[in-house]
C-alpha cells in the first residue's frame, strides 16, 4: 500500500524535471522564478541555434525552423528535408536524461509548405517505492510532442506560420499516490508566427535584413490527476528576434542575430506568511493563504496570457528581469563550412542561466551535420558541457544528384 512517500516520489520527480530545465529555482540565487510544467519544450533541440546562443527565430529558414519559427519555412530553399538531433541533456547531474527532435518539410508550391515534427524526452530508470522502502515499480518517464505547421508566403518579404502541437507526458505511468490516482499529463497547443525577410545591397554587396516572431505553446493546462486544481501551465511564449547576414564576397558571409524571449505565463505572487498582519489589520493564520503582492495566478489560459505583462509582484522592473536574451555569430565559408559562437542571459532573479555556446557546421551534397557546445557562466551548473548533435538531408540535393548520374 502507498502513501504520503510515494506521493512525495512522484511529485518531486515532476518538480524535479521542471527545475532542470527552463526556468529553475535550482539555477537562481533568490527570488522569483517562474515555473511550468513541459518546460523541455522551450529547450533549444538543434545544434546550429544551440550554437547561436539559443537564437533562431528570425535566422536563415533551416529543416528545425518548426521549433523557432514556422514561418521560416515559406523562405526555404529546396522541395523537401529532414533533420534529427540529439542531446545527451543534463549529464553532469544525471547520466541517462536525453532529448531527440525529428523534423521535416514538403513545400508543394511556391508559396505554400508544409511541415511536421517530434520531440522527445527520456528521462531515465526511476523507482517507485512503499511506505517501507520496498520496490513497487521501475519506469522509464518520457515525455513527448508531436508537431503538424503551415507555413504559406504573402509577399516577397512577409511570411506566416501556424503549427498545431500534441503534448503528452508520462512521469508516473498511472502509480497511485497516498490513495490518489496519477495520469500522464495531456496539451493541446498553438504556435502562431510570422517572418519578414528583406533582400539588400550594401556597398555593392549582398545582405539579408530578417524579423520574426513566434506566439509559442498557447494552450490548456495540464495536469498528472484528476484534480483541476493541480493543474499547471504549459510553456507559453513570446519570442521576438531580428537577424542580418553579409555577404564579404562570393565565398565569406557573416550573420548577426538577437532572440529576446518571455513566458506569457503568471509570474508567481508574494504571500503573507504566518504571523504578518495584512492589508486590512488582521493576523495572518495561515502561510501562503493570501496574496501579499502580485496577482492570482489560478486564471484562465487568455487572462494568464494578458496578465504576464504586468503580473510581477515588484512592477515593471521585474517584468523586465523575465525577458531573457540570446546573441549568436555564424560564419560561413562557401556555403560548405560554418563557425558559430553565441551568449544566452537570464537574469539572476529569475533562473540565472548565464552560458556562451560554440559549435561547427558541415554541408556536403545534400548533407549537414552540425554540432554545438555550452559552457556556462556560472560555476556549477547542470547545464555545462552540453553537447548537441545534429543531423539534416535536403531531399532535392538527394534528387539532383541521381538526375547527374543518369
Amino acid at each position: 500500500m502507498t502513501g504520503i512517500r510515494m506521493k512525495k516520489r512522484i511529485f518531486a520527480l515532476i518538480l524535479l524535471i521542471v527545475l532542470l530545465s527552463a526556468n529553475s529555482k535550482l539555477f537562481c540565487q533568490d527570488n522569483n522564478p517562474i515555473t511550468t510544467v513541459v518546460p523541455w519544450l522551450t529547450i533549444a533541440p538543434d545544434s546550429r541555434a544551440g550554437a547561436l546562443g539559443d537564437a533562431g527565430v528570425a535566422t536563415s529558414p533551416d529543416v528545425y525552423s518548426m521549433h523557432w519559427n514556422p514561418a521560416k519555412f515559406a523562405f526555404i530553399d529546396g522541395k523537401a528535408g529532414i533533420g534529427i538531433s540529439y542531446i545527451p541533456w543534463l549529464r553532469s547531474l544525471i547520466p541517462d536524461i536525453n532529448l531527440a527532435f525529428l523534423s521535416g518539410y514538403y513545400r508543394f508550391d511556391k508559396k505554400q509548405v508544409i511541415s511536421a515534427s517530434l520531440m522527445y524526452s527520456s528521462y531515465g530508470k526511476v523507482d517507485f517505492t512503499d511506505n517501507d522502502g520496498n520496490p513497487q515499480l521501475t519506469v522509464n518517464p518520457n515525455e513527448w510532442a508531436f508537431d503538424l505547421g503551415y507555413s504559406r508566403l504573402f509577399s516577397k518579404s512577409f511570411s506566416g506560420g501556424i503549427a498545431f502541437r500534441f503534448i503528452y507526458s508520462n512521469l508516473t505511468f498511472r502509480y497511485p499516490a497516498a490513495g490518489e490516482s496519477t495520469k500522464p499529463g495531456l496539451s493541446i497547443a498553438a504556435d502562431v508566427s510570422g517572418y519578414y525577410h528583406k533582400d539588400l545591397r550594401l556597398r555593392n554587396k549582398n545582405a539579408v535584413f530578417g524579423l520574426g516572431f513566434n506566439f509559442s505553446n498557447i494552450g490548456s493546462k495540464m495536469s498528472y490527476t484528476d484534480s483541476r486544481s493541480n493543474s499547471e501551465f504549459i510553456p507559453m511564449n513570446l519570442r521576438l528576434g531580428t537577424s542580418f547576414t553579409y555577404d564579404f564576397d562570393n565565398y565569406n558571409k557573416l550573420t548577426l542575430c538577437v532572440d529576446l524571449n518571455k513566458l506569457l505565463v503568471p509570474t508567481p505572487p508574494i504571500y503573507y506568511m504566518k504571523g504578518e498582519v495584512n492589508e486590512y489589520g488582521d493576523t495572518v493564520k495561515v502561510s501562503g493563504s493570501e496574496i501579499k503582492s502580485g496577482k492570482d495566478p489560478n486564471v484562465s489560459v487568455p487572462v494568464a496570457i494578458f496578465r504576464s505583462f504586468f503580473d510581477a509582484p515588484d512592477g515593471f522592473k521585474e517584468e523586465m528581469r523575465e525577458i531573457t536574451s540570446s546573441y549568436g555569430l555564424e560564419y560561413w565559408y562557401n556555403n560548405l563550412f560554418a563557425l558559430r559562437a553565441g551568449y544566452f542571459h537570464e537574469n539572476a532573479y529569475k533562473g540565472n542561466r548565464k552560458y556562451f555556446t560554440v559549435g561547427a557546421g558541415f554541408r556536403l551534397r545534400g548533407f549537414t551535420l552540425d554540432f554545438s557546445y555550452l559552457m556556462p557562466v556560472v560555476q556549477n551548473q547542470p547545464l555545462a558541457r552540453t553537447l548537441r548533435f545534429s543531423l539534416s538531408f535536403d531531399m532535392s540535393s538527394f534528387r539532383n544528384i541521381n538526375k547527374s548520374r543518369t
